[in-house]
């Protein structure tokens, strides 16, 4: 299958990778679909190394959160466009969790007392949070609902809350409404998730109202800071709302392929490996 990755496709395993588990073996699932428009029981239960009766779990899963749609043998996309970037922020929650722990918990050292900041509405960004307790006179924007519920149970910080439609799936406000309010405020950093991260598109995400918010985060902040696991590397999805050249630093995991952390780092961009 042509992805246009350089490493392991999605849904290859290799005798020297980890198995996968499953909220992530579905996530890869949901890939293959995104480029392949439809795939096989047969092919996935090869690919992931699990048996056929687990693929349809995972498939009759998929199905149930209304991402995919079961054929004789295999699925297809429910609906055109359909993607990995569309399951609910509760499953994307669960996926590389202990990565984004990690990833959350050096994002927050970067950030001072008494600073302005801005989150968006990712589930990375989303892992900053409990870090964030000890500072003090914090202002934090965000476009995420649930980032906004889990800081304001943080007494020593201020949350401003950015309007917009809501997005039921990722539980965040977007669209062109936020935007206002973010050329009112001056945000010394801005913390930003995406689906993906190359060379040349820089960070790209699924959804184009969501886009459209990110852009004004990425506009309003003085430095902005990628925080995004190694499954997002050498991926392109629907348009880009940062080119590589506006980040200050990327933190990601240790798996993150070498010779593209090299590149980026070429290119003057700061990558932090956790």
């Amino acid at each position: 299958m042509s992805s246009g990755r350089s490493r392991t496709k999605p849904g290859e395993t290799s005798s020297d990778e980890p198995i996968l588990f499953t909220p992530e073996r579905r996530q890869q699932i949901m890939s293959l679909l995104e480029v392949e428009q439809r795939v096989t029981v047969p092919e996935l239960s090869q690919q992931f190394a699990v048996s056929e009766v687990t693929i349809r779990k995972d498939l009759a899963w998929l199905e149930a959160q209304g991402l995919v749609r079961r054929t004789h043998g295999g699925a297809i996309l429910s609906t055109p466009g359909a993607s990995p970037g569309e399951m609910s922020i509760d499953v994307r929650e669960q996926l590389q969790h202990a990565e984004k722990e990690r990833i959350g918990e050096a994002a927050a050292r970067y950030v001072q007392d008494g600073e302005t900041i801005a989150l968006d509405a990712s589930t990375t960004a989303l892992a900053m949070v409990p870090f964030l307790a000890t500072k003090h006179d914090l202002t934090v924007a965000t476009n995420g609902m649930r980032t906004a519920m889990e800081l304001g149970h943080l007494p020593s910080l201020s949350v401003l809350l950015l309007g917009g439609m809501l997005r039921r799936e990722t539980h965040s406000l977007v669209g062109k409404w936020g935007s206002p309010i973010l050329t009112q405020i001056n945000i010394s950093k801005a913390f930003v998730g995406a689906r993906g991260l190359t060379l040349h598109k820089g960070l790209t995400d699924v959804n184009a109202e969501e886009v459209e918010l990110k852009r004004a985060i990425v506009e309003g902040a003085k430095e902005v800071i990628a925080v995004l696991d190694s499954t997002k590397w050498d991926l392109v999805t629907l348009t880009t709302f940062c080119p590589l050249e506006r980040l200050k630093l990327i933190i990601t995991d240790t798996q993150a392929p070498a010779h593209m952390v090299k590149l980026v780092r070429k290119l003057g961009v700061e990558v932090e490996l956790v």
